[in-house]
């Protein structure tokens, strides 16, 4: 696999008639932007301040009409970008991941299934709106692996019977197949009772976690510290989270800065990275040449298709038999 600084000369160089292009078109989006939302506060302002004398500003119409001009920047803004965005997942993310591995497949409207979602087993409630995009899939090291941003969506209602959507998960979820075979469901989720109660009321909380399997002691202090661990089978769970493997989730961990969730299930390794926002979507706001911005577009399918470097996911350290 390419390394980053590979990756990056190829970003800068190969693809660099492209981005001069998108750079172009993005300052020009900019541009419009800003008269739009020029035109749009004045005009918000003089119909707030008119009916504001004539009604106050809590009545009801003045809600409304926020309502209503919040609704029509969200819809000026997709109007104004989808074209960018899909251009430049075209020329220039699909382009990087070929550079990774000509052999992986990207479809910028497709996701991984909703069926691999929920048999990961990380997020226990009922989805009721589910999407996503930006998928790849192919084989790294003869390992399978197929990965996109989801974002995964429940329903409730208030005691007046307002609809509210409450986000269940969003950011890049990862499904890749495990070369240790294993017949048990063992889930890593991070430690936050831990970590908020600190170790003698977090582990009571945890293993009064009903809706899981057992909790899962582990003798690594510092994998403890950042994670808890349920499952059905305590013994297969310490083969699957040797020593090793333990530490390399840590070492993923402290490079990805977002919360990680992992599974084993159905002889797959799920991996769930809570970055709540869509990694591939440009932003208007920042230049494509900037170096920042390049390495965040870099950084993440390096380290996301790198997972199996990082967790040797290709070492047959346990026969599937």
């Amino acid at each position: 696999m390419k390394s980053t600084s590979e990756l990056t000369d190829f970003y800068y160089k190969e693809l660099y008639p492209s981005l001069d292009t998108l750079e172009k078109t993005r300052i020009r989006i900019l541009s419009q932007l800003k008269w739009y939302a020029g035109m749009g506060s004045v005009l918000f302002v003089w119909i707030i301040l008119w009916l504001e004398k004539s009604y106050g500003f809590m009545h009801p119409l003045v809600m409304a009409v926020t309502f209503v001009f919040i609704a029509l920047a969200s819809i000026v803004y997709r109007k104004l970008v989808q074209g960018y965005a899909k251009d430049f997942k075209t020329k220039i993310i699909h382009p990087l991941i070929c550079a990774i591995d000509p052999n992986l497949l990207y479809h910028a409207d497709f996701m991984i299934s909703q069926h691999l979602f929920e048999r990961s087993n990380l997020f226990q409630h009922s989805i009721d709106r589910y999407s996503g995009n930006d998928y790849v899939k192919g084989n790294i090291d003869n390992v399978p692996i197929e990965f996109s941003d989801i974002h995964a969506e429940y329903q409730t209602r208030d005691s007046k019977g307002n609809t509210h959507w409450n986000t269940l998960f969003r950011g890049l979820f990862i499904v890749a197949e495990f070369n240790k075979y294993f017949k048990s469901k063992t889930v890593i989720l991070p430690d936050t009772a831990e970590k908020t109660f600190g170790s003698l009321i977090g582990g009571w909380i945890q293993s009064k976690n009903f809706s899981r399997d057992d909790l899962i002691r582990l003798d690594d202090p510092d994998f403890e510290k950042q994670f808890v661990v349920y499952g059905n089978d305590p013994i297969e769970a310490r083969y699957i989270l040797s020593h090793t493997m333990m530490k390399r989730i840590l070492e993923f961990q402290k490079k990805i800065s977002y919360p990680l969730f992992i599974s084993f299930i159905h002889n797959h390794i799920h991996i769930a990275v809570g970055t709540k926002k869509d990694l591939f979507e440009p932003s208007v706001l920042r230049s494509l040449l900037d170096y920042k911005q390049a390495m965040e577009y870099i950084g993440t399918l390096r380290y996301t298709i790198g997972i199996i470097e990082e967790l040797k996911l290709n070492e047959k350290l346990w026969s599937k038999s």
